[in-house]
């Protein structure tokens, strides 16, 4: 077990320095990016030939745009923190998804994103607004109408990973499965020493803990959830592909895990729960007239802390990171000497706040993995005299 651990140690470790390596990288391509967009020194080599040149003149005009447009803080953090119909990798430069469209009128439609030409280009009837497929008129006018009877089932960025955290889930347990048939009786190596000592953490302190002997049951589901947040939210910190993409901070995402655990719930809750949640023994009627529906509630507002928790938390910490990303680019637009000081500190902040979200991945898969935990083994909780006589 020890030199699991160990192992352990040592992947979050690389881990680390991966993470902080991939944050140096995106930064200095972020930068570049939005210092092409907002610098005027492309304004002032243009202004030498404007006097000569019609095409110099209009490179001037086109120039002298973007030094007047001011860096949006607000519109930058929203683009990278939402869902979107590709994948930026770079620049000008993105994989393009599948976009497919149900609609009565025109029936079934499937083609690639990169037909929008990132929102500037109509195609077939539909344009891209705000990362929405809406239906075009011929002239040009969104169709309100058709519009909000489209069925949008389109692959976007946080479904593709979703696929990609899957597949990557998949090759883990598979391998590790694949380890123990073939040596069944050695130490555990490689991505073994990983993966055990996280399994036994979470049979032997969460669900064993929480629920009990009927623990076993509620394993597959506990150890998937937890992987599954975990992995997301690791992938969630690297901003080139495969990750970037904010999986656990979409609120779709969060609300289908909470679900899941909810309905588990209801399966699995006893008497003895449902006697709990609407007349709970021992308290005088005129009480329960006050606490039932109070108990009503709660058996509701139990995954829907689970699902805002998740969604709130991993949200807050993309949009903290950016946050100091932008200060870099405001400052630089008062004064340049401004912008080279604030980056010095952004930069550090950032990378203070990627070291921090390393240890928020864990504990926010932890998190939800407990209190799910905590609601099943209340669900299947005996009568504690029935507990005593047995």
């Amino acid at each position: 077990m020890l030199n699991n651990i160990k192992g352990f140690r040592s992947f979050y470790t690389k881990a680390t320095a991966f993470s902080l390596a991939v944050i140096f990288s995106a930064f200095s391509t972020f930068a570049h990016e939005e210092a092409h967009k907002t610098s005027p020194e492309g304004a002032h080599d243009t202004t030498a030939t404007v006097q000569h040149d019609s095409l110099a003149t209009e490179a001037h005009a086109e120039a002298g745009h973007h030094r007047e447009e001011k860096f949006d803080a607000g519109k930058m953090i929203m683009e990278h923190v939402a869902d979107a119909h590709d994948w930026h990798l770079w620049g000008h430069t993105s994989i393009p998804l599948p976009i497919i469209i149900y609609s009565s009128e025109k029936g079934l439609d499937i083609f690639s994103s990169s037909k929008f030409n990132h929102g500037h280009d109509d195609y077939n009837g539909y344009r891209l607004e705000h990362n929405t497929v809406v239906a075009v008129n011929e002239d040009g006018t969104v169709n309100e109408e058709l519009s909000a009877n489209l069925w949008d089932i389109s692959i976007t960025k946080n479904t593709a990973s979703l696929f990609i955290s899957l597949i990557l889930m998949l090759f883990i347990f598979i391998s590790a499965a694949k380890a123990y048939t073939r040596n069944p009786n050695t130490a555990p190596k490689g991505i073994q020493a990983i993966i055990e000592p996280i399994i036994i953490f979470v049979r032997d302190d969460i669900a064993k803990a929480s629920i009990g002997p009927k623990y076993k049951k509620f394993m597959p589901f506990l150890l998937t959830v937890f992987f599954f947040i975990w992995i997301n939210n690791l992938l969630g910190l690297v901003p080139i592909f495969p990750g970037g993409a904010n999986l656990t901070g979409n609120i779709a995402v969060t609300l289908s895990l909470a679900v899941f655990t909810f309905i588990i719930i209801l399966i699995n809750a006893n008497k003895n729960y449902w006697m709990h949640v609407f007349a709970m023994p021992g308290v005088p009627v005129w009480v329960l007239f006050l606490l039932t529906p109070i108990e009503i509630l709660g058996v509701f507002l139990r995954p829907f802390v689970l699902m805002v928790r998740l969604f709130a938390n991993m949200t807050a910490g993309h949009i903290i990171a950016l946050s100091f990303f932008s200060l870099i680019f405001i400052f630089g637009e008062m004064n340049v000497v401004a912008g080279y000081g604030v980056s010095i500190f952004s930069l550090a902040f950032t990378l203070f706040m990627t070291c921090l979200e390393l240890l928020v991945a864990f504990l926010q898969a932890y998190v939800f993995t407990l209190l799910s935990a905590i609601y099943f083994g209340s669900a299947v909780e005996e009568h504690h005299h029935a507990e005593e006589h047995h």
